[in-house]
């Protein structure tokens, strides 16, 4: 599955109503940590099915970033049924993002 780019307008279609768990990746373009993070996300977008993938820029996005607390980039949240289980801040490895969503 690829990845979707989450804007406040379809947020809760895509995050808020969705039947699988969603990994949101908070980034931005000028941010380097989120430019080494940004293809494992696109990995694991194309590898798993079981989730859907997202990723908020958090300069067009800044009420996003506002709501769920955003404060340093990349911020990584697992959404389930609504509401976040699990938040990791920074590049971290793939594996620990895997871990995030188990």
């Amino acid at each position: 599955m690829s990845v979707i780019t989450i804007t406040k307008d379809n947020f809760n279609k895509e995050v808020l109503q969705s039947t699988k768990p969603v990994l949101l990746d908070f980034w931005a373009s000028w941010c380097g940590p989120c430019r080494m993070v940004s293809p494992v996300i696109d990995e694991i977008a194309e590898e798993s099915s079981e989730i859907k993938v997202g990723k908020v820029n958090v300069d067009e996005q800044n009420e996003l970033a506002a709501t769920f607390n955003v404060m340093s980039i990349p911020t990584l949240l697992v959404v389930k049924e609504g509401k976040v289980v699990n938040k990791a801040v920074g590049a971290i490895p793939k594996n620990q993002i895997l871990a995030l969503l188990a």
